[in-house]
């Protein structure tokens, strides 16, 4: 298997900028393996525009103050669950209703995603690709509308496939793979645990993917199409296992592992099983910023890792940052060091503190051939 080029591929990041941009006139369809945040997008844009799009859990708010977003789950979807054409008895003809899905009596522009539209029933493809590429819901015109589609990549054998004459009229995007550099900061600010964190900075290759190559044909972590795995690790399931996570104490040691290898599959469940273990022997960031010249450094890299991700969720004043950062300059390895000042700088609440810290200034000063 040939290596994927990386220029092929957009990040999330990008994405979310340009379907926005681009989305009135032409169709994105973004592509990529399981779990890698395709459907987040859709609240992404609605943080970009100043909106609030609440989870499926929580019920669709479609009702944005700026647009109505729409979320379609395409493999789940029936003729009816679109619209359907009844008999209009005062003028004796067929007519077209839309369902509410589509939120028509608003007159918001509208953001759509067709998620894993390449899993609709063909029939229902007809309806969607018309809405693609007219913005159109049967015989309805949506009006000014962002419309884009997420679906996985074909090489990933889950069933996804489109009709050529469409392929031919929309923007079909592979969306690279969140790195561990690009993740960890959106697991910080979404109150993943320290423990995730940790093992993910420590074994970056359970976010590496399989369209790299023969490099990763042995890599016990990620999803392959080829091994038949339900459980792997993902962007996803990395956010999906933190519950078990954090509900370890009130488990048996024989739940939590069991749990994790089907949420994120036996490999990495042991791994996490390790940092467990190694979390019960840890000082505490409120010690070491009582005693950060005198207090023992960790020779474990993966406890050294877990204790500055736990510094950057709790560190509140620039003096106990400054501390910190005593203890911090005792880590024998610059590379780990860089982690810390890495998760601070792309914390909102960590880059308010690290901006103006003396300390921090130093290191970034003196360090800066590491970035």
């Amino acid at each position: 298997m040939s290596k994927v080029n990386t220029l092929e591929a957009m990040s999330i990041d990008e994405l979310r900028s340009f379907i926005p941009l681009v989305g009135e006139e032409l169709t994105v369809v973004v592509q990529s393996e399981p779990g890698c945040g395709k459907t987040s997008l859709l609240s992404m844009i609605a943080e970009d525009n100043g909106d609030k799009w609440r989870s499926p859990k929580d019920g669709y708010d479609i009702d944005g103050d700026k647009y109505d977003y729409i979320y379609v789950d395409c493999p789940v979807k029936d003729m009816q669950d679109i619209g359907m054409t009844i008999p209009n008895h005062a003028s004796k003809q067929l007519e077209y209703y839309v369902s509410s899905l589509f939120n028509l009596n608003s007159d918001k522009p509208k953001v759509i995603l067709l998620d894993e539209f390449m899993k609709s029933p063909k029939l229902l493809q007809v309806v969607f690709t018309r809405l693609m590429l007219e913005r159109m819901v049967g015989d309805k015109p949506l009006g000014k509308s962002v419309v884009f589609a997420s679906s996985n990549n074909a090489s990933d054998g889950v069933g996804d496939s489109m009709l050529a004459h469409a392929g031919n009229r929309v923007c079909i995007v592979p969306m690279s793979k969140p790195t561990p550099k690009e993740w960890l900061p959106w697991a910080g600010n979404n109150g993943i645990s320290r423990i995730v964190r940790a093992a993910v900075a420590m074994f970056p290759r359970c976010l590496a993917s399989y369209t790299q190559g023969d490099e990763q044909k042995d890599n016990p972590y990620i999803f392959r199409p080829t091994n038949g795995a339900l459980s792997f690790v993902s962007p996803r399931s990395l956010a999906k296992c933190d519950v078990i996570v954090k509900n370890r104490d009130k488990l048996t040691e024989n739940a939590v592992k069991v749990g994790l290898a089907g949420t994120v599959g036996a490999a990495f469940a042991a791994d996490m099983a390790a940092f467990m273990s190694l979390e019960k022997t840890l000082s505490d960031v409120s010690d070491i910023v009582k005693h950060p010249d005198t207090i023992d450094v960790p020779k474990d890299i993966s406890a050294q890792l877990m204790i500055m991700f736990q510094a950057v969720d709790v560190l509140e004043t620039q003096d106990q940052l400054s501390k910190f950062m005593q203890f911090v300059k005792r880590i024998p390895s610059e590379e780990v060091q860089s982690v810390f000042f890495t998760m601070m700088m792309r914390s909102p609440k960590g880059i308010r503190l690290a901006r103006n810290n003396e300390e921090i200034g130093k290191w970034a000063e003196n360090n800066h051939d590491l970035f």
